[in-house]
C-alpha cells in the first residue's frame, strides 16, 4: 500500500523521488517522446534517438519497464525480435513530456539570448 510519505517529494526516502529521479532524465524523456503511440523494435528506437548507446537504451528501457512506463514483448523468432510500446501511465508521462518538449521549443530563441548574455 502506497502511504503519503511515499507520495511526498520533499522527503528524501519517498518513493516518488526515486520515481522522479528515474524519469527525469534526457534519455527517459527521449525514448518517451519517440514512442509516443508506436510500438518499436530495439534496433529501430536506438536509430531514432540520436546519440544513445546500446547500452543507455538498454537501462533506461529497463528502468521504464522496471517503473511500468514501458511494456517489453519478445517474439520466438530467430533472432529475437523485441518490441516496446508505452504503457497508460507510460501515456501519461507522455503528456508532460510533450508539454517540456513544446516549451523548449517556444522559449529556445530566449534561452539562448540568456546564455549569450550570461557568457559575455
Amino acid at each position: 500500500m502506497v502511504t503519503e510519505q511515499d507520495a511526498d517529494l520533499s522527503r528524501a526516502d519517498s518513493l516518488a523521488r526515486e520515481i522522479f529521479s528515474d524519469v527525469a532524465n534526457k534519455w527517459a524523456f527521449l525514448i518517451i517522446e519517440t514512442l509516443g503511440d508506436r510500438t518499436l523494435r530495439f534496433s529501430a528506437l536506438r536509430d531514432a534517438v540520436e546519440g544513445i548507446s546500446h547500452k543507455m537504451l538498454t537501462q533506461n528501457l529497463r528502468m521504464l519497464e522496471r517503473n511500468g512506463l514501458v511494456e517489453r514483448e519478445v517474439h520466438p523468432t530467430v533472432p529475437p525480435r523485441v518490441e516496446y510500446t508505452l504503457t497508460e501511465p507510460g501515456q501519461g508521462l507522455r503528456a508532460t513530456v510533450d508539454s517540456m518538449c513544446g516549451w523548449t521549443r517556444r522559449y529556445l530563441g530566449d534561452i539562448e539570448a540568456a546564455r549569450g548574455r550570461f557568457a559575455r
